[in-house]
């Protein structure tokens, strides 16, 4: 291959179909799918069959896969993925930035285009029947007191039984899987007021499972932003256990199961709950400093404030925030947020992040505490989907550990 680039005056080295597969140590049709997602490029034969590759784009994409498992800054374990990247206090879907997808396009578009390279305007997902039927028993069957991850947790596991199908781990099928997947999530919730009728985009279909209140347009738009923000974000807790799960080759619902098992404590998926709290708080007391003071005194974190991984404001939060200008009945909630901000900041430099930002549109529409969550796992969904995509095309088992032992030296005498 070398030798005939070399004849045509160039010094590219190229690669066949089967030679950029055996140096990334993936089977070829992978390389294929690594083309469908933007990750590689082709180049037809003159005259032929197949397609060649760049040899330096394939030696590039093998680096960054987590075959060699590279170190991170600080010795840290680290994984190559090509889905995020936080950079410069910005967050990059596939190099895009996400608050420019987030004001152009809705959740579906943006989740389609995350798994495929395709952004199709108008993308609609539909639950399919049986899945949502199975799906909506089961969350109904609940206690009464059951909050909506507990109906999320169920509908997944009745999705995938209700699905012959699931253990199909093809592009194609894991596509499929999750189209309907997310839709079956949203309307296995019981709504809290009639759906709008002709209700079209995800968001839309969701508004009334969180409130009672309508959905105005402005109100609308914020939550569609939200749930392509949270799409992804890095390798968070949830999204490793989730490639975990990929990486023993479970099926897309049990992958999902292992995010929502991931997410269910006040660190992650919960912390917008807890952000909702305090803002109520404040508006109840109307005074942001004397909670500020209590949670200093009480040696409690400021909840929404804060991310290890930006220097400053959150961009998924300034993001938000602006949207919400157009909110009118978010301008309480906003106002108590911003006191919340200021008055930390003579304490501390922490800066607003996505869950305080989220707690402003939960509060100013009625929404209980933990529909912050709610919306949190609705979006994830798909990021996690994309992140298992990843993981079924890499080396099976690949995340076992292995442990460091520092119980006592044996022999030890029989308890």
């Amino acid at each position: 291959m070398a030798d005939h680039d070399r004849a045509h005056g160039t010094s590219e080295q190229r690669l066949s179909t089967r030679e950029a597969a055996d140096r990334l140590g993936v089977k070829p049709e992978t390389v294929y799918a690594y083309v469908s997602r933007g990750q590689l490029t082709s180049r037809r034969i003159p005259g032929g069959r197949g397609s060649t590759f760049d040899a330096k784009e394939v030696d590039a994409l093998a680096r960054r896969s987590g075959r060699r498992e590279p170190s991170g800054a600080g010795g840290e374990w680290a994984m190559g993925t090509g889905i995020t990247l936080i950079e410069g206090d910005r967050c990059y879907f596939r190099g895009v930035e996400a608050t420019e997808l987030a004001a152009a396009y809705r959740y579906e578009e943006v989740a389609e285009w995350l798994w495929t390279g395709d952004l199709r305007r108008g993308t609609h997902f539909t639950a399919p029947q049986d899945a949502l039927s199975a799906a909506r028993r089961a969350a109904a069957s609940l206690p009464e007191h059951s909050g909506p991850m507990d109906r999320l947790r169920v509908a997944v596991i009745a999705a995938a039984a209700a699905d012959p199908l699931r253990f199909d781990l093809s592009e194609d099928a894991v596509l499929d899987t999750a189209r309907s997947l997310i839709p079956t999530l949203v309307e296995a919730l019981p709504p809290h007021g009639p759906e709008p009728s002709g209700a079209q985009t995800l968001a839309e279909r969701l508004w009334p499972r969180l409130t009672a209140a309508p959905g105005d347009a402005a109100s609308l738009r914020v939550l569609d932003a939200a749930l392509v923000l949270l799409i992804d974000h890095d390798l968070a807790a949830s999204t490793l256990a989730v490639r975990t799960a990929a990486s023993a080759h479970a099926h897309p619902y049990a992958v999902v199961s292992a995010g929502f098992g991931a997410m269910d404590g006040p660190l992650h998926g919960a912390a917008s709950g807890l952000a909702h709290r305090m803002l109520l708080e404040v508006l109840e007391r109307g005074s942001a400093a004397a909670v500020v003071a209590d949670h200093l005194r009480a040696g409690r974190r400021m909840p929404g404030l804060g991310h290890p991984l930006y220097s400053g404001e959150d961009p998924r939060a300034r993001a938000l925030f602006a949207l919400l200008e157009d909110v009118p009945q978010a301008r309480s909630a906003l106002q108590a947020a911003r006191g919340v901000v200021g008055t930390a900041a003579r304490h501390t430099a922490l800066h607003a992040n996505v869950d305080l930002a989220l707690a402003v549109l939960t509060v100013s529409a009625g929404m209980p505490a933990e529909a912050g969550e709610t919306v949190f796992a609705v979006a994830r969904t798909a990021g996690w989907i994309a992140h298992a995509l990843e993981e079924y095309a890499e080396r099976p088992l690949r995340m076992r550990l292995r442990g460091q032992y520092n119980g006592p030296r044996p022999p030890q005498p029989l308890p």
